[in-house]
């Protein structure tokens, strides 16, 4: 019989683990452990050589555990396992999804270098650029929603830097708004900027879709990331991030992992590790949930605009990116609500079933005000370019019922009072 190619999700419960070498456990155990015993002298020297990069593998050569800040049996077998969704080399998993952002813009960027950059961004992400990078001699240009690709194209030759290019670092969904990015046109930039002597990284933060949702490297980018807090590890229990990419950009991040020691632990490995055998049918619900609750706002009378990849029209130019690089439509739904921050708050303050919290990704359904949150440290003139203002609100969608999560939202509506006229078919 032909040899069957497994699909992701039937690989998360046993990839890269082999209960022989752990009592026949079924599940991966905790290494809850600091170091590593070596059979000889021999054998850690060799382990070392690797480790820093002192001589090249042998054929089907692997680093051996040395030091859990380099390397750990829970983390290896997480790394192996979310290479599959992505097609990637190698990962790197971090202790949150800003240590995995800083490293590598502090990996890949210098001071002189230039940064070409997506707006919005996660707010963290916007104030690293704007509040680090900027000490340390990184130039940036911060791309604005709907900008066309020539503009994008001029804005880095009139800058005077354009062989300084460095990086071209996308958010796409963005957060908090949906807008999405082409990756394969800002790739075509990248290689248009490039020389044979440096290269023009793109990476794309592709936390709001997932693994499952869209695949970055695919589509022309050099690295992905996420912030594992959000679907990867899907309960809200844990804080995570993790970089993905070839074997010799990979090498690099993980070097200087090492020496700032940013990893996650052993027991946050494990974790995720139970999070990934339920990643597809979590996110399956998710974004099911989330067309069904992105129609029933589109139609209410009182909210004046929906921000969801599942509505956007046929014909125009974010449909076609869309149908290109991604599978789904996701699970975060963005909205105006008619009025401002009042009718905002008051929405907010009588939901009952969704919590008010940021985050998102998790089983629970959760509701945020971007402009007062999230993207609180975001100038505000560039909040208003962005369309992050008092209406907006943000939600992730989760898991339950989708009857309870629309009753929910229209219970809290109807506590809305505004003065600007009804639609029509809503009178």
């Amino acid at each position: 019989m032909k040899e069957n190619n497994f699909n992701p999700e039937s690989l998360m419960m046993t990839y890269g683990y082999k209960p022989e070498l752990s009592e026949g456990a079924i599940k991966c155990p905790i290494f809850q452990t600091s170091t590593f015993v070596f059979k000889t002298a021999e054998e850690g020297k060799a382990f070392f050589e690797l480790a820093y990069g002192l001589r090249e593998k042998s054929p089907k050569e692997e680093l051996g555990l040395i030091y859990s800040r380099i390397n750990n049996p829970n983390l290896e077998i997480l790394e192996n396992r979310l290479s599959l969704w992505d097609k990637s080399d190698d990962c790197a998993v971090f202790e949150s999804g800003m240590s995995a952002i800083s490293t590598v813009l502090l990996e890949f960027l210098k001071p002189g270098d230039l940064l070409v950059y997506s707006n919005p961004v996660y707010g963290g992400t916007d104030h690293f650029i704007h509040h680090f990078l900027d000490k340390i001699g990184v130039h940036t240009i911060g791309v604005m929603p709907n900008q066309g690709i020539d503009d994008v194209v001029q804005m880095i030759q009139d800058s005077g830097k354009a062989d300084k290019l460095a990086m071209i670092y996308l958010e796409t969904p963005a957060n908090p708004t949906n807008n999405i990015v082409d990756i394969e046109k800002f790739s075509q930039i990248a290689k248009q900027f490039s020389t044979e002597d440096r290269k023009t990284l793109v990476a794309v933060d592709n936390t709001y879709m997932g693994p499952l949702w869209q695949h970055p490297l695919q589509c022309g980018a050099d690295l992905v990331l996420y912030s594992a807090t959000k679907y990867i590890g899907g309960h809200s229990d844990l804080i995570a991030g993790a970089v993905l990419g070839n074997t010799e950009l990979m090498i690099r991040v993980k070097t200087l992992r090492t020496f700032l020691g940013n990893m996650v632990s052993p027991h946050t490995a494990w974790l995720l590790l139970r999070s990934l055998e339920t990643l597809k049918v979590r996110m399956d619900q998710q974004t099911k949930n989330a067309q069904v609750i992105a129609d029933y706002l589109e139609g209410h009378a009182k909210v004046k605009k929906v921000y969801y990849l599942g509505l956007l029209k046929e014909g125009t130019a974010d449909f076609a990116t869309y149908k290109k690089q991604c599978s789904a439509p996701g699970a975060m739904v963005s909205f105006d609500i008619e009025g401002g921050e009042k009718e905002a708050f008051t929405f907010l303050n009588n939901l009952k079933l969704m919590k008010l919290a940021v985050s998102l990704g998790g089983t629970e359904s959760l509701a945020e005000h971007p402009k007062t949150m999230t993207h609180a440290g975001v100038d505000e003139g560039q909040r208003q370019q962005m369309n992050i203002t008092d209406q907006l609100l943000r939600l992730s969608i989760g898991v339950e019922s989708v009857d309870d999560l629309i009753w929910d939202l229209d219970q809290a509506l109807h506590k809305v009072h505004i003065n600007t006229p009804l639609k029509v078919d809503q009178v």
